[in-house]
């Protein structure tokens, strides 16, 4: 389906309109319109279903769980040779999946998400994991007593133990005071992430890199998108106010900072926004001549 007479933006509000049927894949491909206005997502979902019907020729019908993720990982790291762009981590453009595709480099959320995609494409159960500083997938092998799941991480390849899995959330627990009596188990933390809770931290990344950088045209972009996204989150509405404040538009950045006062009125940072607001309401009123 084509949606040539809509907006950008109201093509990713239609998508992640509803939790049920959130059209996770396409949501994400859509956040690269910001950055590329002619790029055509149904053409990107086209190539990963070209990819995944690739791997689908190989597989013997009768073929067990384990043996699709075996041949699954072979063909996503080694053959089409996906891997973490360890030279430029912190490259935009490892946030965009058809410039994943197209150079097979990218960070975890946007590995884990073709990943997913080709697995569930082969008939694997795969889910993603909001795991603390790193994406994550979970799959699920086996059946009956024999069922079990492998955390894979999407970055290198490698299925990870309990143990390695503790030694990673180690620095994370001790920051956070989760140590001791305080501790929380392992598999809280590997959990199942939500569609809209995934496209959101693929939108995070994005608006920490632009935040870090003061490109503030392309973090209002994708503030913008985040509003839409999580329209309950007043935080939101208040870092779009404030990009918009950099950028000069004083009307809309006083309309997100009240909206967020009235939301957040004891907030910790309420007293500083409410002068900020008096500031932009003065800004922005025209001038007599």
């Amino acid at each position: 389906m084509r949606f040539a007479r809509m907006s950008r933006l109201q093509y990713f509000e239609l998508l992640v309109a509803q939790d049920e049927g959130l059209a996770v894949l396409e949501a994400a491909i859509a956040v690269a319109q910001d950055e590329a206005p002619d790029l055509d997502p149904q053409a990107v979902l086209q190539e990963i279903d070209g990819l995944a019907l690739r791997l689908k020729r190989r597989l013997p019908a009768d073929a067990s769980a384990l043996h699709r993720l075996r041949l699954l990982n072979r063909y996503f790291f080694h053959e089409l040779g996906f891997a973490g762009n360890v030279n430029d981590y912190y490259d935009p453009a490892n946030s965009y999946l058809h410039e994943v595709l197209r150079r097979r480099r990218g960070i975890p959320i946007t590995l884990a998400l073709l990943y997913m995609e080709l697995a569930q494409q082969v008939g694997l159960s795969a889910r993603g994991v909001a795991f603390p500083g790193h994406f994550l997938v979970k799959l699920r092998v086996g059946q009956g007593d024999g069922a079990g799941e492998v955390v894979m991480d999407p970055f290198c390849g490698q299925s990870l133990s309990s143990e390695q899995l503790d030694e990673r959330l180690a620095p994370y627990r001790r920051r956070h005071g989760l140590t001791g009596d305080f501790e929380v188990p392992l598999g809280l933390f590997l959990q199942a992430a939500g569609g809209r809770d995934i496209v959101a931290r693929l939108l995070r990344n994005l608006k920490e890199i632009h935040r870090q950088a003061g490109d503030w045209p392309r973090l209002l972009a994708v503030q913008r998108r985040l509003v839409i996204l999580l329209p309950n989150a007043p935080e939101e509405r208040r870092d779009r106010g404030l990009a918009h404040a950099e950028l000069g538009e004083f009307p809309e950045a006083a309309e997100d900072l009240a909206h967020y006062l009235e939301q957040r009125p004891a907030a910790e940072d309420a007293r500083a926004l409410r002068e900020r607001l008096a500031a932009l309401r003065q800004l922005g009123r025209p001038r007599l001549h």
